[in-house]
C-alpha cells in the first residue's frame, strides 16, 4: 500500500464511510501524483472551536476555517536533511472541521461527501507542496484538484 493513513475522529460524527471516502480519495490521488510506497499521514477530524484554536496558534488567524495541513516535509530554516535509513516518509497531518464541512457543503448546494472529499484532497495537495499563495499557484492547484477529483467521480454535482 502506497499510504498509512492515521484516521482520527475528535468529534465523534463521522461515519465510517465516510472515513473510508477520506481514505480513498487520498489513496486515490497519491497514485496519481506517483507517491513513494510506505509514505505516512494522519487526517483529524474537528469541531470549528477547535480548528480555530489550532489557526490561531499556528497561522494567527482567529477564526474557524476548513481544512489545515502541516507539511513536515518543509524545511525551515537552519533545519538539516535528515537522509538514508529505511524511514517511512511521513508527509504530515492534515486537519478537517466536519462543522465547516457541512456548512460549506449546504452553501455550495452539494453533498457532505463531495466537501469532505475535496478538503482532504486540498489537504493533501499542500503537503505536497501545492500551494494557492499567488495566481499562478492557484491556477496550478485548483486545477489538479478538480481533475483528480472528477477522474475520482467527485465532480461539483456529487
Amino acid at each position: 500500500m502506497i499510504l498509512a493513513i492515521d484516521l482520527m475522529d475528535e468529534t465523534n460524527e463521522v461515519t465510517e464511510e465516510a472515513q473510508q471516502l477520506v481514505e480513498s480519495i487520498l489513496h486515490f490521488a497519491a497514485k496519481k501524483e506517483k507517491i513513494e510506497e510506505d509514505t505516512e499521514l494522519s487526517v483529524t477530524f474537528v469541531g470549528n472551536e477547535r480548528i480555530r484554536e489550532i489557526n490561531k496558534e499556528y497561522r494567527h488567524k482567529d477564526s474557524a476555517t476548513d481544512v489545515i495541513s502541516f507539511a513536515l516535509e518543509e524545511m525551515g530554516e537552519d533545519e538539516i536533511e535528515i537522509i538514508g535509513g529505511e524511514m517511512p516518509r511521513m508527509l504530515g497531518d492534515i486537519i478537517i472541521s466536519i462543522e465547516r464541512t457541512k456548512e460549506q457543503a449546504e452553501e455550495y448546494g452539494h453533498s457532505f461527501d463531495r466537501e469532505l472529499g475535496f478538503l482532504a484532497l486540498h489537504g493533501f495537495l499542500h503537503l505536497l507542496g501545492y500551494d494557492h499563495m499567488n495566481e499562478e499557484e492557484e491556477k496550478e492547484m485548483f486545477t489538479k484538484q478538480k481533475e483528480i477529483l472528477e477522474e475520482y467521480g467527485l465532480s461539483r454535482k456529487g
